[in-house]
């Protein structure tokens, strides 16, 4: 274990740290759930420049990393949705959820083929990630039924990382067309060539 994957962990430890705080019956528990994800949503980029700074990366790191953000933004999606029950929401929330599990699928049968890296993480992908990070943090400090000033940037920033989220599963099937094209194996009938 090395310093980033410690930060990887403890990504994954703050996940039921956030939800337990959330339905604590005080008012601060929703700032404070905020602030958690804020600290969890920090060592993400930490983590990754250490890795590289220090040259500490590890196939562990390489495969836990993406899979504690999938389940810190997962579960706090799944608190938010609950939290609003709302059809507003639930939608971009589904969009991001449902785009993850497809380039999850998308990457590892890409692997397969040892073509890794041309579903690589792209600008767009990391831009989706940022408007994420924030649209939760946000929501997280907006309990239902309060329609604030931060309740409503929110909602706009969960529809642009909803947006993000598509153009970059766009990009990402783009590059793997070649492999996925469904008529790439069919063969045309073999003409004469012979003159």
């Amino acid at each position: 274990m090395n310093i980033p994957n410690i930060l990887t962990s403890l990504r994954i430890i703050l996940i039921p740290i956030i939800v337990v705080v959330y339905y604590v019956p005080m008012p601060w528990s929703y700032h404070v759930s905020a602030i958690i994800f804020a600290v969890a949503a920090v060592t993400d980029w930490f983590d990754g420049y250490l890795a590289r700074k220090l040259n500490q990366t590890t196939p562990f790191g390489a495969f836990l990393d993406p899979v504690a953000d999938k389940l810190m933004v997962v579960a706090a999606l799944v608190l938010l949705v609950e939290e609003h029950a709302n059809f507003w929401l639930t939608l971009p929330a589904l969009i991001i959820v449902g785009r993850e599990i497809v380039i999850s699928a998308l990457r590892e049968w890409m692997a397969e083929l040892g073509k890794r890296t041309s579903v690589a993480v792209s600008f767009v992908g990391k831009l989706k990630t940022t408007a994420q990070m924030l649209a939760i943090f946000v929501l997280l400090t907006a309990p239902a039924g309060i329609e604030s000033t931060g309740y409503f940037i929110g909602f706009g920033l969960l529809y642009l990382a909803a947006i993000l989220t598509l153009w970059s599963m766009v990009v990402y099937l783009k590059a793997a067309w070649p492999d996925l094209d469904p008529f790439k194996n069919i063969h045309q009938a073999p003409t004469d060539t012979d003159e």
